[in-house]
């Protein structure tokens, strides 16, 4: 009986992973972020994110296993252009990742914003990555946000990352 309510009373269980509301990129975006995430070590920054053009923020837990990009490109996105980019996305992530199992490809409302949504699980190294993409239109310019975690980690994960992204709010 102790065991039964040791394990229910866990406060490491996937449905109390704690977050709280941030504002991040300089107040432009606010949205819920595990309380344990902390700035990426330059070092695991630069294995996990090879070439120069890496994302302005990236939060992680201490394995690096689970994380948040936020990047506010020099990309031009027009807001008007949303749905053309999306099919664009879409095509590109499918010629990089033929292999790739999709989940999600949609233009969808959050919190009165339009944003690109984009779910799949491409190959890595010596697993599959699950990513969780957001797109927008910030200024006439693309913002990114991606949360990601290793195949293994979803089960205890993806629900944590699927409430991150549904409470994204973009700052006007």
């Amino acid at each position: 009986m102790l065991l039964l309510l040791g394990g229910l009373a866990s406060p490491w269980s996937r449905a109390e992973t704690p977050l709280e509301t941030r504002l991040l990129l300089g107040g432009m975006v606010e949205m819920l972020v595990p309380t344990a995430f902390h700035p990426m070590p330059e070092d695991i920054l630069k294995l996990k994110y090879p070439m120069e053009r890496r994302p302005t923020l990236v939060l992680a837990n201490d394995a690096g296993s689970v994380s948040l990009a936020l990047n506010h490109t020099r990309n031009p996105l027009p807001s008007k252009e949303l749905t053309e980019a999306h099919r664009a996305f879409d095509r590109m992530f499918r010629n990089m990742y033929p292999s790739a199992h999709w989940f999600r490809s949609e233009v969808t409302s959050l919190n009165g914003r339009q944003f690109i949504l984009l779910e799949l699980r491409t190959p890595a190294l010596d697993t599959e990555i699950r990513n969780l993409m957001l797109a927008t239109s910030v200024d006439e310019r693309l913002l990114l946000i991606t949360v990601n975690m290793t195949k293994e980690l979803e089960g205890e994960w993806l629900e944590v990352a699927n409430r991150m992204i549904r409470s994204v709010v973009v700052k006007p």
